[in-house]
């Protein structure tokens, strides 16, 4: 975020704070050789109470406030005055007139040190108009930061969120992204992600649009520092709020770089990826198909390399997948011919493990999912399965059929190594449910 500052030097207004979000100049402190003769000007009705200023402070402070409102003062000359006034002040006044003289001061000789000590002697003097407070605290917290006193311009910015400061060019979800980036400039990676997914659910509570930028930062900080839990966490929010073809392929891709995937659980990714429409590269084809295998499932690996072709991503040159989808072609007849009988196997009461899961694949890849959710259901029930990859094929199966609250329910179950691809699964229910996937689904159709 930009930090702006005043274009010069304020001369001829003492008492005066150049705000450091504008141009605006306001004056924040009567001069006490001033103050008797404006208290006159008030109704008699209205008491005020004089500043309380030690005799000690008042000879030290007038010579400073006459050279401030003298034209051409040397500020720099001034230093040594003010330093004094600092160690003299001890009342709300006496520190609200002195910060309001050292603000300026160091303003004049860009000190920004004592710009911020000025700052604070006048929030210790509790003299800071309240419609003001906002503004006060925001140069406290370009001052703290450009001081690199972290902890205490993180104080400052969100008094100045608090107190609602906003100009032109700065709204609240600019200050809540300079926080997050407050700490992860300190190094406090883990406290920055959990600011900013703070600062989304409360603008998600408040029914207010959460910035695409804050999702980008908050992933690619996670990513680099690999704080996996919150990089998937923020990734789904990210593709539920924006989905579209690329921040899919994003989301599905960050997930992919940061795992070491087999065979089964890179196609279950990949399933994904093709129902989105983010299949990437002809990459993404080959290692579909390798995991797929066109033995085993030959129609969607078919149907898979067809896609490819017809999207222009897949050339018929490719040497790889040509014979894939001639060996896919050349098994699909016999495969589904022997699909009837696989059914009346498996749905048998003495089935094996192998056989009921083989059945709940083939369904599965053959779009015949009311099927597949019976034979998975079945093999959830067998020892030895492998539980979760059998979740999420049955969740995936669910999606299909409509059943989104069972589907989330089982893809939350799941942990370990397939955690991640069960959080996009999920996010992609929510979108299907929603009516609001980034792209129109394509399934596993075909003929």
């Amino acid at each position: 975020m930009t930090t702006l500052q005043p274009r010069k030097p304020l001369s001829g207004l003492a008492l005066a704070i150049a705000l450091a979000a504008g141009t605006a100049v306001v004056a924040t402190g009567v001069m006490p050789s001033e103050a008797h003769a404006q208290r006159k000007k008030k109704d008699k009705k209205e008491k005020e109470q004089p500043p309380e200023l030690s005799k000690e402070f008042r000879e030290a402070f007038l010579p400073v406030q006459e050279a401030m409102n003298a034209e051409g003062t040397d500020m720099a000359a001034l230093r040594p005055q003010i330093d004094q006034l600092i160690q003299l002040a001890q009342s709300k006044d006496e520190k609200f007139f002195t910060g309001n003289v050292a603000y300026n001061v160091g303003l004049g000789v860009d000190d920004k040190a004592l710009q911020l000590t000025g700052m604070e002697m006048m929030f210790e003097g509790g003299k800071v108009p309240a419609e003001q407070l906002g503004r006060f605290n925001f140069i406290a917290y370009q001052l703290a930061n450009n001081l690199e006193q972290f902890d205490k311009a993180r104080t400052y910015l969100q008094a100045a969120i608090d107190n609602n400061f906003s100009t032109a060019t700065i709204g609240r979800a600019d200050l809540q992204i300079a926080m997050a980036e407050s700490y992860f400039g300190a190094g406090n990676v883990q406290q920055g992600l959990d600011y900013l997914a703070g600062a989304i659910a409360d603008r998600k509570a408040a029914g207010e649009e959460v910035p695409e930028n804050w999702y980008r930062r908050g992933i690619t900080v996670a990513y680099e520092n690999e704080v996996t839990p919150d990089l998937y966490e923020m990734a789904t929010l990210w593709i539920a709020d924006y989905p579209s073809n690329t921040n899919w392929r994003d989301a599905i891709n960050l997930t992919r770089n940061l795992n070491t995937f087999e065979g089964g659980e890179i196609l279950d990714l990949l399933r994904l990826s093709r129902r989105v429409e983010a299949l990437g590269d002809v990459s993404d084809y080959e290692y579909y198909v390798e995991a797929a295998d066109p033995r085993r499932l030959p129609k969607e690996v078919r149907d898979v390399i067809e896609e490819g072709y017809a999207a222009g991503t897949v050339g018929r040159d490719n040497l790889y997948l040509s014979e894939a989808l001639e060996l896919a072609e050349g098994r699909i007849e016999a495969d589904r011919s022997d699909l009837p009988a696989l059914e009346t196997d498996a749905l048998a009461a003495d089935a094996g493990l192998k056989l009921v899961s083989g059945a709940a694949d083939a369904f599965l890849s053959y779009d015949e999912y009311a099927k597949a959710e019976t034979f998975y259901e079945k093999a959830l029930a067998m020892p030895g399965v492998e539980e979760d990859e059998a979740q999420l094929r049955l969740a995936i199966a669910k999606i299909e059929l409509g059943k989104y609250d069972e589907a989330r329910d089982l893809l939350g179950e799941i942990d370990g190594k397939r955690a991640p691809i069960a959080k996009l699964w999920a996010a992609y229910a929510n979108a299907q449910e929603g009516g609001m996937a980034g792209a129109s689904a394509s399934g596993m159709t075909g003929g």
